[in-house]
């Protein structure tokens, strides 16, 4: 398995063993003796660096590897994701699928290190009162799925992500069309001659520009997590809460390794851009509705991050299927999926119908 030198350990000063991260205490608490670890983990923003997005792709072996403490890495052959575990912990099951099919992973360097995070913040307490509120609003799942629903298997995972920001000068051009009416005349299905309002488009030639920041564009890089899913679960508070990366949060911690490089995530996010900048660019054109638009942008100032953010795990099992439940560790939004009740279902289908009917028969009585 790969393995990193561990830099630091993070000991119970009262019996020997390992403090990990505790969100409800924001401290390192000792799992043992319950004893609140003295060590002092950064606590602002201050230090974190934007790295130059193009420079970093020309060197992309130049940037600070591994994740400065000991570490075992297992890749689940069912979902692909890469956990990253503490070397006394046992990967019996992968923490996203579930799946008992995982492999030591071997790596030919260890990965980029990443520059920040957002630790835990939403205790496991929390989680487990918001997920029993989320299943007992799910109105159309079924009664056993809700009293069945159990979250024994709620596990905290960080998951990798990369930041990007760029200052974007747009230049457009487009034929900005401006609705008019003319009347004219048709001869109805009587023969009656008539008269009515046709709306016609003058085009005229328009031209503008549009400069935009975009600040921390998120792009995931998991694999174990479907990316739908986790922009449920969005906003990640990057631009303002991030702190420096500290091997400290992680202890006792999983960690997903990113599987989405930064030539990948690059990418993404440029094609992301592209389309808020042709976005912007189209609402400002003038006139009451356009075509042919075409978007010049420049992309400068063009910067990224690595960084860890924190979100709860919970698959249900329900008959033969499972259902995945995420949780923002640091926010506390909940995204997930559940079986539907087609007896609810077809229940309210038949009482919206009975109220039309019921409607209906009202007005004909009238």
């Amino acid at each position: 398995m790969a393995e990193i030198t561990a830099k630091s350990k993070y000991a119970c000063p009262n019996c020997g063993a390992e403090a990990v991260w505790n969100p409800a205490k924001q401290s390192l608490v000792c799992s043992y003796c319950g004893t609140i670890s003295p060590a002092k983990l950064s606590t602002d923003g201050s230090g974190i660096e934007e790295h130059d997005l193009v420079a970093a792709l020309r060197k992309a072996g130049d940037s600070q590897r591994g994740w400065d403490a000991q570490r075992v890495s297992v890749k689940c052959q069912s979902c692909q994701a890469i956990s990253v575990f503490p070397p006394d912990r046992v990967a019996q099951r992968c923490e996203f699928c579930g799946s008992a099919s995982l492999v030591p992973y071997e790596q030919i360097k260890a990965p980029i290190r990443p520059e920040s995070l957002l630790p835990f913040k939403i205790s496991e307490g929390q989680v487990r009162d918001s997920i029993h509120e989320w299943t007992r609003t799910r109105w159309f799942a079924p009664n056993r799925f809700k009293n069945a629903a159990r979250t024994d298997t709620l596990h905290g995972v960080y998951l990798p992500y990369w930041t990007f920001d760029a200052q974007v000068h747009a230049e457009w051009t487009a034929e900005s069309g401006y609705h008019y009416y003319e009347t004219e005349w048709f001869t109805d299905s009587d023969g009656q001659r008539k008269t009515r309002e046709v709306q016609r488009t003058r085009w005229e030639p328009s031209a503008g520009n549009v400069d935009h920041f975009f600040d921390d564009e998120l792009v995931p890089a998991s694999r174990g997590t479907a990316p739908e899913m986790l922009r449920k679960i969005e906003p990640f508070p990057t631009t303002q809460d991030l702190l420096p990366y500290d091997a400290g949060y992680l202890a006792g911690w999983v960690v997903e390794q990113y599987q989405i490089d930064l030539a990948e995530a690059a990418d993404r996010s440029h094609n992301l851009m592209q389309a808020e900048i042709e976005h912007r660019c189209a609402q400002e054109v003038p006139g009451d509705t356009h075509r042919n638009l075409q978007v010049d942008a420049d992309f400068s100032a063009q910067t990224f991050k690595h960084v860890l953010v924190p979100i709860w795990l919970l698959t249900y099992t329900y008959g033969a299927q499972s259902f995945p439940v995420i949780v923002n560790g640091y926010t506390g939004s909940i995204a997930g999926r559940y079986p539907k009740s087609w007896i609810k279902i077809t229940l309210l289908v038949l009482a919206i119908l009975l109220v039309v009917i019921i409607v209906l028969s009202l007005s004909n009585h009238r």
